[in-house]
């Protein structure tokens, strides 16, 4: 009886053995990254992303609303670096750039850019949380301080840098016109390394996220059968090869611990993907740059200035129908800026770069469904992500708005641009296609009695001819 436990142990050991060895050697499969030679200090990277953003920000439409969703996939997967590559320096921040091209672009030092036409491909969420933590792979390994390193000497620095920052990672004609296109050649030599590396790291930090990184493969299928390869600054544009790398990263996937049940549809992806999806088209980034339509085009009210002394709302009053489906009445020394899809009102001094302090704003929302309430959750929790410095006083009640069912709720805060308590106050309805329509009050407090009769008067007015 001992001899014949001993041997039940034995081969129990062996067993417990074997089932250790099979992740150690899926392990030694896995390719191995290491950050490639770089004489600039993290600080640079820092100093250098945040120089480059603001310009990118200053040549590109921001979608500021809808940025919270990005930001979850981005956090997810930068808790994913492995802590090799991790720099509690770098400040990893994600937005959308309202262009049509399927491009995602990085700089040093943690912002990144994700264009609205790459979440309109994309099949799932993973495909888009695999551009992401590609472009994260480029962050972490100091790609374009590491590209300056190889190609820079000390006078050339600064002229290396700028090409790489705003040439190489934006690429095509955008960067071209930005970055002036300075040492391609280099920079087509090192990116295919530089593009394996991050494609290996990305389906690493991807797994380790919980998505699955053939997602990531599948992402040069979807940019291949969009045409991903003609014309625009687009994702693969500088990228060849684009089989090889389909192949490589299904067979790394291959020795990683992937979930048995990955990060694939979400409703937030299914929203966001939904609501782009029903915005007007959007430009490519060879357009926007041509045409000099940067933030100043996204944002009507841009140009102009804030100033203390902001005039009350006159007691006579102009009708408005510049947008097809909608007529109301507005206060005649107020000014108008219309889109396709919404309008803004507001009296001189009461607008500029970050929106309007006194005012009304009507406008759109894809919504969720066909559910009243919902999508009138939904635009106001939106409304409070874009918003930070608000909060919501209520939960939505019923009113009537434009002579149909409809909800009101009051939000404020203190105003980052007037330093005052700011009241602001939601109207939605439903339009007959299913989308929300809303309109929306602002108004300091301390002056909300002086602008009550014309908001009233200015809603009351409000004829949808959808």
């Amino acid at each position: 009886m001992k001899r014949h436990s001993f041997s039940k142990r034995i081969t129990a050991a062996a067993m417990v053995a074997t089932m250790w060895l099979v992740p150690v050697a899926a392990i030694a499969q896995q390719t191995q990254v290491t950050a490639p030679n770089n004489k600039y200090r993290v600080q640079d990277d820092v100093k250098l992303g945040a120089d480059a953003s603001r310009e990118v920000e200053r040549q590109f439409p921001i979608i500021n609303d809808a940025n919270a969703y990005l930001n979850r996939i981005g956090d997810r997967l930068v808790g994913a670096i492995p802590r090799q590559f991790s720099q509690p320096a770098f400040d990893y921040q994600f937005k959308w750039v309202n262009a049509s091209d399927l491009n995602a672009f990085a700089l040093p030092g943690g912002p990144m850019y994700v264009n609205r036409g790459m979440i309109q491909a994309a099949r799932n969420e993973g495909e888009l949380a695999g551009v992401m933590a590609h472009e994260i792979g480029h962050i972490a390994l100091r790609h374009a301080t590491a590209q300056a390193t190889k190609q820079g000497s000390a006078k050339s620095t600064a002229v290396t840098l700028g090409s790489i920052l705003l040439g190489g990672i934006l690429g095509g004609s955008a960067g071209a016109q930005i970055g002036a296109g300075v040492a391609a050649a280099y920079q087509t030599k090192y990116s295919r390394e530089y593009e394996t590396q991050s494609d290996t790291l990305g389906a690493r930090i991807m797994a380790d996220a919980g998505y699955d990184p053939r997602d990531l493969a599948n992402v040069f299928q979807t940019i291949a059968g969009q045409g991903g390869g003609s014309g625009g600054p687009e994702w693969l544009s500088s990228h060849p090869d684009p089989g090889n790398r389909f192949e490589k990263i299904n067979r790394e996937a291959e020795y990683l611990r992937v979930s048995s049940n990955p990060i694939k549809i979400t409703r937030d992806f299914e929203r966001i993907q939904a609501r782009f999806r029903s915005m007007p088209p959007a430009r490519t980034m060879a357009e926007i740059t041509k045409q000099g339509g940067g933030r100043g085009s996204e944002n009507p009210t841009s140009a102009g200035r804030y100033t203390r002394n902001v005039p009350v709302p006159s007691t006579r009053i102009r009708t408005y129908s510049d947008v097809n489906w909608l007529r109301m009445n507005i206060p005649s020394n107020w000014r108008d800026f219309s889109g396709q899809n919404g309008a803004i009102f507001a009296p001189d001094g009461a607008y500029g770069d970050q929106g309007i302090t006194h005012g009304v704003m009507v406008g759109v929302y894809a919504g969720r469904g066909t559910n009243l309430r919902n999508s009138s959750d939904a635009y106001v929790n939106e409304t409070l992500q874009a918003n930070t410095y608000l909060r919501q006083n209520g939960r939505l009640t019923r009113r009537n708005v434009a002579g149909r069912t409809g909800f009101t709720t009051q939000l404020s805060g203190r105003s980052p641009v007037s330093g005052q308590t700011e009241i602001v106050t939601v109207y939605t309805t439903q339009l007959r296609n299913g989308q929300l329509f809303y309109a929306v009050t602002v108004v300091p407090s301390g002056e909300s009695y002086r602008y009550n009769s014309a908001f009233s008067n200015v809603l009351n007015s409000i004829r949808l001819n959808d």
